[in-house]
Protein backbone atom coordinates (compact mmCIF):
# COMPACT_ATOMS: atom_id res chain seq x y z
CA UNK A 1 0.00 0.00 0.00
CA UNK A 2 1.33 3.47 -0.73
CA UNK A 3 0.41 6.48 0.76
CA UNK A 4 0.82 9.92 -1.19
CA UNK A 5 2.79 12.48 -0.21
CA UNK A 6 0.00 14.89 0.91
CA UNK A 7 -1.68 12.54 3.37
CA UNK A 8 1.67 12.17 5.56
CA UNK A 9 1.99 14.76 8.51
CA UNK A 10 5.46 14.96 10.09
CA UNK A 11 4.45 14.91 14.08
CA UNK A 12 7.28 15.39 16.90
CA UNK A 13 6.42 11.73 18.60
CA UNK A 14 7.34 13.12 22.50
CA UNK A 15 4.22 15.91 21.42
CA UNK A 16 2.34 13.35 19.80
CA UNK A 17 2.41 10.89 23.18
CA UNK A 18 2.00 14.01 25.35
CA UNK A 19 -1.19 15.36 23.69
CA UNK A 20 -2.70 11.69 23.20
CA UNK A 21 -1.58 10.51 26.90
CA UNK A 22 -3.64 14.24 28.45
CA UNK A 23 -6.45 13.35 26.18
CA UNK A 24 -6.89 9.45 27.43
CA UNK A 25 -6.10 10.88 31.16
CA UNK A 26 -8.85 13.76 31.23
CA UNK A 27 -11.28 11.06 29.20
CA UNK A 28 -11.20 8.72 32.43
CA UNK A 29 -10.77 11.40 34.70
CA UNK A 30 -14.55 13.04 33.31
CA UNK A 31 -15.73 9.81 32.20
CA UNK A 32 -15.29 7.60 34.63
CA UNK A 33 -13.33 7.99 37.92
CA UNK A 34 -14.40 11.26 39.31
CA UNK A 35 -17.59 12.01 40.51
CA UNK A 36 -19.32 15.20 39.65
CA UNK A 37 -19.48 18.01 42.74
CA UNK A 38 -23.26 18.96 41.95
CA UNK A 39 -24.61 15.73 41.83
CA UNK A 40 -22.08 13.17 43.49
CA UNK A 41 -22.60 10.81 40.85
CA UNK A 42 -20.13 9.59 38.48
CA UNK A 43 -21.64 8.92 34.91
CA UNK A 44 -22.27 4.97 35.19
CA UNK A 45 -24.21 5.86 38.54
CA UNK A 46 -25.90 8.54 37.22
CA UNK A 47 -26.81 6.22 34.25
CA UNK A 48 -28.05 3.71 35.92
CA UNK A 49 -30.70 5.72 38.10
CA UNK A 50 -31.52 7.70 35.27
CA UNK A 51 -32.27 4.31 33.41
CA UNK A 52 -34.25 2.68 36.34
CA UNK A 53 -36.28 5.76 36.46
CA UNK A 54 -37.48 5.76 32.72
CA UNK A 55 -38.05 1.57 33.41
CA UNK A 56 -40.63 2.62 35.91
CA UNK A 57 -38.63 1.08 38.87
CA UNK A 58 -40.33 3.73 41.46
CA UNK A 59 -40.30 2.37 45.07
CA UNK A 60 -44.32 1.48 44.90
CA UNK A 61 -43.70 -0.67 41.85
CA UNK A 62 -42.39 -4.12 41.51
CA UNK A 63 -38.62 -5.18 41.66
CA UNK A 64 -36.94 -5.99 38.25
CA UNK A 65 -34.54 -8.28 37.02
CA UNK A 66 -30.55 -6.35 38.23
CA UNK A 67 -29.72 -7.91 34.42
CA UNK A 68 -33.14 -5.71 32.70
CA UNK A 69 -31.74 -2.84 34.47
CA UNK A 70 -28.35 -3.24 33.22
CA UNK A 71 -29.00 -4.17 29.37
CA UNK A 72 -30.66 -0.93 29.54
CA UNK A 73 -28.26 1.04 30.86
CA UNK A 74 -25.66 -0.84 28.28
CA UNK A 75 -27.92 -0.43 25.22
CA UNK A 76 -28.42 3.30 25.63
CA UNK A 77 -26.04 5.41 27.64
CA UNK A 78 -22.99 3.48 28.80
CA UNK A 79 -21.38 1.21 26.14
CA UNK A 80 -19.10 -0.54 28.67
CA UNK A 81 -18.56 -3.81 30.24
CA UNK A 82 -22.16 -5.20 31.88
CA UNK A 83 -19.67 -6.49 35.28
CA UNK A 84 -18.81 -2.18 35.41
CA UNK A 85 -22.06 -1.26 35.29
CA UNK A 86 -23.70 -4.54 37.88
CA UNK A 87 -20.60 -3.79 40.21
CA UNK A 88 -21.99 0.03 40.68
CA UNK A 89 -25.34 -0.98 40.63
CA UNK A 90 -24.51 -3.55 43.29
CA UNK A 91 -22.58 -0.84 45.58
CA UNK A 92 -25.23 1.43 45.49
CA UNK A 93 -27.73 -0.97 47.22
CA UNK A 94 -25.33 -2.33 49.85
CA UNK A 95 -25.93 -0.90 53.33
CA UNK A 96 -22.19 -1.49 54.78
CA UNK A 97 -21.13 0.89 51.50
CA UNK A 98 -24.13 3.51 51.31
CA UNK A 99 -24.88 5.76 54.12
CA UNK A 100 -28.41 5.78 52.72
CA UNK A 101 -28.94 3.11 49.83
CA UNK A 102 -30.43 4.41 46.38
CA UNK A 103 -31.22 1.28 45.14
CA UNK A 104 -33.22 -1.31 47.29
CA UNK A 105 -31.89 -4.84 46.38
CA UNK A 106 -33.67 -8.02 46.72
CA UNK A 107 -31.81 -11.07 46.61
CA UNK A 108 -28.13 -11.79 47.18
CA UNK A 109 -26.28 -8.43 46.78
CA UNK A 110 -23.00 -9.32 48.75
CA UNK A 111 -21.97 -8.96 52.45
CA UNK A 112 -19.24 -7.32 54.68
CA UNK A 113 -17.23 -10.42 54.51
CA UNK A 114 -16.54 -9.70 50.18
CA UNK A 115 -19.10 -12.32 49.60
CA UNK A 116 -20.05 -11.62 45.91
CA UNK A 117 -23.11 -10.64 45.05
CA UNK A 118 -25.28 -13.24 43.05
CA UNK A 119 -25.65 -12.99 39.04
CA UNK A 120 -27.36 -9.87 37.60
CA UNK A 121 -29.95 -12.61 36.29
CA UNK A 122 -30.87 -13.79 39.74
CA UNK A 123 -31.23 -10.08 41.70
CA UNK A 124 -33.88 -7.77 41.56
CA UNK A 125 -33.96 -3.99 41.98
CA UNK A 126 -35.87 -0.74 42.39
CA UNK A 127 -35.30 3.02 43.33
CA UNK A 128 -35.19 3.99 46.78
CA UNK A 129 -37.82 6.88 48.06
CA UNK A 130 -34.63 8.87 48.59
CA UNK A 131 -32.90 8.56 45.44
CA UNK A 132 -36.88 9.20 43.85
CA UNK A 133 -37.33 11.90 45.99
CA UNK A 134 -33.73 14.05 46.08
CA UNK A 135 -31.98 13.17 43.61
CA UNK A 136 -34.77 12.40 40.05
CA UNK A 137 -37.90 14.37 41.25
CA UNK A 138 -38.50 16.95 38.38
CA UNK A 139 -35.94 15.68 36.08
CA UNK A 140 -38.40 16.03 33.51
CA UNK A 141 -39.46 19.44 34.21
CA UNK A 142 -36.59 21.57 32.14
CA UNK A 143 -34.43 21.22 35.49
CA UNK A 144 -31.43 20.09 34.30
CA UNK A 145 -29.42 20.19 30.96
CA UNK A 146 -29.42 16.49 28.52
CA UNK A 147 -27.02 15.90 26.05
CA UNK A 148 -26.42 13.23 23.60
CA UNK A 149 -25.89 9.63 24.53
CA UNK A 150 -22.70 8.01 22.52
CA UNK A 151 -24.88 6.91 19.62
CA UNK A 152 -26.92 10.69 19.32
CA UNK A 153 -29.88 8.30 19.58
CA UNK A 154 -30.36 9.15 23.31
CA UNK A 155 -30.97 12.06 25.57
CA UNK A 156 -29.01 11.87 29.03
CA UNK A 157 -29.20 14.40 31.96
CA UNK A 158 -25.96 15.82 32.05
CA UNK A 159 -26.39 16.37 36.08
CA UNK A 160 -29.11 14.99 37.66
CA UNK A 161 -31.38 17.93 39.81
CA UNK A 162 -30.38 17.02 43.33
CA UNK A 163 -31.63 18.09 46.31
CA UNK A 164 -29.16 16.79 48.82
CA UNK A 165 -25.38 17.65 48.48
CA UNK A 166 -25.14 13.35 47.49
CA UNK A 167 -21.52 13.59 47.59
CA UNK A 168 -20.76 14.18 51.30
CA UNK A 169 -24.25 12.12 52.03
CA UNK A 170 -22.57 8.88 50.48
CA UNK A 171 -19.21 9.89 49.69
CA UNK A 172 -17.15 8.51 46.46
CA UNK A 173 -13.96 6.80 45.83
CA UNK A 174 -12.16 6.31 42.63
CA UNK A 175 -8.74 6.32 40.93
CA UNK A 176 -8.23 8.22 37.85
CA UNK A 177 -5.05 8.85 36.15
CA UNK A 178 -2.57 10.72 38.31
CA UNK A 179 -4.97 11.89 40.20
CA UNK A 180 -7.50 10.10 43.03
CA UNK A 181 -10.50 10.66 44.85
CA UNK A 182 -11.93 9.38 48.75
CA UNK A 183 -14.95 11.33 50.21
CA UNK A 184 -16.67 9.85 53.17
CA UNK A 185 -20.23 9.42 54.11
CA UNK A 186 -22.17 11.79 56.42
CA UNK A 187 -24.82 11.96 58.15
CA UNK A 188 -27.96 13.29 56.44
CA UNK A 189 -29.43 15.22 59.59
CA UNK A 190 -26.16 16.86 60.25
CA UNK A 191 -25.57 17.47 56.21
CA UNK A 192 -29.38 19.30 55.81
CA UNK A 193 -28.52 21.38 59.02
CA UNK A 194 -25.27 22.71 57.70
CA UNK A 195 -26.63 23.46 54.52
CA UNK A 196 -29.99 24.85 55.68
CA UNK A 197 -27.56 27.34 57.83
CA UNK A 198 -24.97 28.52 54.65
CA UNK A 199 -28.62 29.29 53.02
CA UNK A 200 -29.45 31.65 56.12
CA UNK A 201 -25.93 33.26 56.37
CA UNK A 202 -23.53 32.74 53.39
CA UNK A 203 -20.52 33.58 55.30
CA UNK A 204 -19.98 30.90 57.57
CA UNK A 205 -16.60 29.62 57.38
CA UNK A 206 -15.49 26.06 57.52
CA UNK A 207 -15.08 25.98 61.46
CA UNK A 208 -18.51 27.30 61.70
CA UNK A 209 -19.61 24.54 59.74
CA UNK A 210 -18.02 21.30 61.51
CA UNK A 211 -20.00 22.52 64.49
CA UNK A 212 -22.92 21.00 62.58
CA UNK A 213 -20.77 18.65 60.85
CA UNK A 214 -18.64 17.84 63.14
CA UNK A 215 -17.57 14.63 61.44
CA UNK A 216 -18.05 11.42 58.92
CA UNK A 217 -20.62 8.83 59.51
CA UNK A 218 -19.65 5.85 58.43
CA UNK A 219 -22.24 3.05 57.50
CA UNK A 220 -20.22 0.46 59.57
CA UNK A 221 -20.53 2.39 62.65
CA UNK A 222 -16.92 2.70 64.80
CA UNK A 223 -15.68 5.27 66.11
CA UNK A 224 -13.30 8.47 65.22
CA UNK A 225 -10.25 9.36 66.77
CA UNK A 226 -9.32 12.52 67.41
CA UNK A 227 -10.48 16.03 64.88
CA UNK A 228 -7.55 16.76 63.60
CA UNK A 229 -7.76 14.73 60.06
CA UNK A 230 -11.13 15.98 59.82
CA UNK A 231 -10.05 19.11 60.34
CA UNK A 232 -7.58 18.85 57.63
CA UNK A 233 -9.84 17.30 55.25
CA UNK A 234 -12.51 19.59 55.76
CA UNK A 235 -10.09 22.70 55.31
CA UNK A 236 -7.42 21.93 53.77
CA UNK A 237 -9.12 18.82 51.58
CA UNK A 238 -6.70 16.16 52.68
CA UNK A 239 -6.85 14.29 55.88
CA UNK A 240 -5.90 11.06 57.38
CA UNK A 241 -9.25 9.73 59.38
CA UNK A 242 -8.27 7.38 62.86
CA UNK A 243 -11.24 4.95 62.62
CA UNK A 244 -11.70 1.78 65.07
CA UNK A 245 -14.20 -0.14 65.93
CA UNK A 246 -16.34 -1.02 68.54
CA UNK A 247 -15.58 -3.44 71.45
CA UNK A 248 -16.51 -4.48 74.96
CA UNK A 249 -15.54 -6.97 77.16
CA UNK A 250 -17.70 -9.35 78.30
CA UNK A 251 -18.32 -12.73 80.54
CA UNK A 252 -19.29 -15.78 79.06
CA UNK A 253 -20.61 -18.47 80.97
CA UNK A 254 -19.80 -22.49 80.24
CA UNK A 255 -21.86 -25.20 81.95
CA UNK A 256 -19.96 -27.13 83.83
CA UNK A 257 -16.82 -24.80 83.14
CA UNK A 258 -15.35 -21.33 84.70
CA UNK A 259 -16.32 -18.66 83.16
CA UNK A 260 -14.30 -16.74 80.87
CA UNK A 261 -14.14 -12.69 79.71
CA UNK A 262 -13.81 -12.04 75.92
CA UNK A 263 -13.68 -9.33 73.91
CA UNK A 264 -17.71 -8.66 71.57
CA UNK A 265 -16.75 -6.76 68.56
CA UNK A 266 -20.10 -5.15 66.78
CA UNK A 267 -18.97 -2.59 64.50
CA UNK A 268 -15.85 -2.45 62.26
CA UNK A 269 -14.25 0.44 60.88
CA UNK A 270 -15.70 1.48 57.09
CA UNK A 271 -14.51 -1.40 54.38
CA UNK A 272 -12.73 -3.90 56.52
CA UNK A 273 -13.65 -7.11 55.74
CA UNK A 274 -14.57 -8.91 59.01
CA UNK A 275 -13.99 -12.42 57.37
CA UNK A 276 -9.97 -11.06 56.49
CA UNK A 277 -10.02 -9.56 60.30
CA UNK A 278 -10.85 -13.37 61.61
CA UNK A 279 -8.05 -14.48 59.38
CA UNK A 280 -5.61 -12.24 60.77
CA UNK A 281 -6.27 -13.03 64.02
CA UNK A 282 -5.54 -16.59 63.60
CA UNK A 283 -2.45 -15.59 61.78
CA UNK A 284 -1.32 -13.60 64.51
CA UNK A 285 -2.43 -16.67 66.97
CA UNK A 286 -0.57 -19.11 64.79
CA UNK A 287 2.79 -17.05 64.91
CA UNK A 288 2.57 -16.47 68.59
CA UNK A 289 2.51 -12.61 67.81
CA UNK A 290 -0.85 -12.47 70.31
CA UNK A 291 -1.39 -15.01 72.79
CA UNK A 292 -4.29 -15.79 75.27
CA UNK A 293 -6.85 -16.71 72.92
CA UNK A 294 -9.22 -19.50 73.67
CA UNK A 295 -11.44 -19.21 70.88
CA UNK A 296 -12.62 -16.93 67.79
CA UNK A 297 -16.12 -17.01 66.35
CA UNK A 298 -18.73 -15.38 64.04
CA UNK A 299 -22.01 -14.59 65.59
CA UNK A 300 -23.24 -12.18 63.26
CA UNK A 301 -26.70 -12.88 61.91
CA UNK A 302 -29.43 -10.52 60.52
CA UNK A 303 -29.83 -8.83 63.37
CA UNK A 304 -26.18 -7.42 63.67
CA UNK A 305 -22.95 -7.85 63.55
CA UNK A 306 -21.26 -9.86 66.52
CA UNK A 307 -17.60 -11.14 66.92
CA UNK A 308 -16.76 -13.07 70.09
CA UNK A 309 -13.20 -13.47 70.96
CA UNK A 310 -12.70 -16.05 73.73
CA UNK A 311 -9.90 -15.12 76.07
CA UNK A 312 -7.70 -17.67 78.24
CA UNK A 313 -8.22 -17.39 81.83
CA UNK A 314 -5.10 -15.66 82.35
CA UNK A 315 -5.26 -13.19 79.38
CA UNK A 316 -5.98 -9.46 80.58
CA UNK A 317 -8.69 -8.05 78.02
CA UNK A 318 -7.90 -4.31 77.66
CA UNK A 319 -4.45 -5.50 76.96
CA UNK A 320 -5.48 -7.80 74.10
CA UNK A 321 -7.99 -5.36 72.80
CA UNK A 322 -5.12 -3.02 72.72
CA UNK A 323 -3.03 -5.32 70.95
CA UNK A 324 -5.44 -6.07 68.40
CA UNK A 325 -5.93 -2.46 67.62
CA UNK A 326 -2.54 -2.60 66.94
CA UNK A 327 -1.72 -5.72 64.72
CA UNK A 328 -5.40 -5.89 62.83
CA UNK A 329 -7.45 -3.71 60.75
CA UNK A 330 -9.87 -2.90 64.23
CA UNK A 331 -8.32 -0.22 63.73
CA UNK A 332 -7.69 1.84 60.61
CA UNK A 333 -6.94 4.88 58.45
CA UNK A 334 -9.07 6.36 56.03
CA UNK A 335 -7.28 9.07 54.05
CA UNK A 336 -9.63 11.61 52.54
CA UNK A 337 -8.98 13.07 49.77
CA UNK A 338 -11.65 15.47 48.82
CA UNK A 339 -11.79 15.82 44.95
CA UNK A 340 -14.09 16.39 43.01
CA UNK A 341 -15.17 17.57 39.35
CA UNK A 342 -16.38 21.63 39.19
CA UNK A 343 -17.12 22.35 35.51
CA UNK A 344 -15.62 19.26 34.41
CA UNK A 345 -12.66 20.31 36.10
CA UNK A 346 -10.75 18.11 39.10
CA UNK A 347 -10.49 20.38 42.11
CA UNK A 348 -9.57 19.85 45.99
CA UNK A 349 -12.77 21.18 47.77
CA UNK A 350 -13.26 22.11 51.47
CA UNK A 351 -16.33 21.57 53.30
CA UNK A 352 -17.98 24.96 52.33
CA UNK A 353 -17.04 24.72 48.90
CA UNK A 354 -19.15 21.38 48.58
CA UNK A 355 -22.00 23.00 49.79
CA UNK A 356 -21.60 26.16 47.71
CA UNK A 357 -20.99 24.26 44.46
CA UNK A 358 -23.81 22.68 45.30
CA UNK A 359 -25.66 25.61 45.62
CA UNK A 360 -24.49 26.73 42.25
CA UNK A 361 -22.80 29.42 43.81
CA UNK A 362 -19.55 30.48 42.57
CA UNK A 363 -16.09 30.36 44.55
CA UNK A 364 -15.25 33.53 46.09
CA UNK A 365 -11.43 34.45 45.57
CA UNK A 366 -10.37 34.11 49.55
CA UNK A 367 -12.39 30.58 49.46
CA UNK A 368 -11.16 29.53 45.58
CA UNK A 369 -10.88 25.57 45.29
CA UNK A 370 -7.56 24.27 44.84
CA UNK A 371 -7.20 22.94 41.12
CA UNK A 372 -5.46 19.85 40.86
CA UNK A 373 -3.21 20.04 37.75
CA UNK A 374 -3.59 17.29 34.90
CA UNK A 375 -1.09 14.30 34.63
Amino acid sequence: MTFSQDRIIPTDLSNEMSRSYLEYAMSVIVGRALPDARDGLKPVHRRILYAMYELGLTPERPFRKCARVVGEVLGKYHPHGDMAVYDALVRMAQDFSMRHRLIEGHGNFGSVDNDPPAAMRYTECRLQSLTTNALLQDIEADTVDFADNFDGSQQEPIVLPARIPQLLLNGSSGIAVGMATNIPPHNLGEIVDGVVSLIRNPELTNEELMRLIPGPDFPTGGQILGRSGIKDAYTCGRGSITMRGVAQIETIEHRGRPDREAIIITQLPYQTNKALLIERIAELVNDKRIEGIADVRDESDRDGMRMVIELKRDAFPRVFSNNLYKHTPLQANFGANMLALVNNDPQLLSLRQFLEVFFGVSHGNDRAAHPVPAP
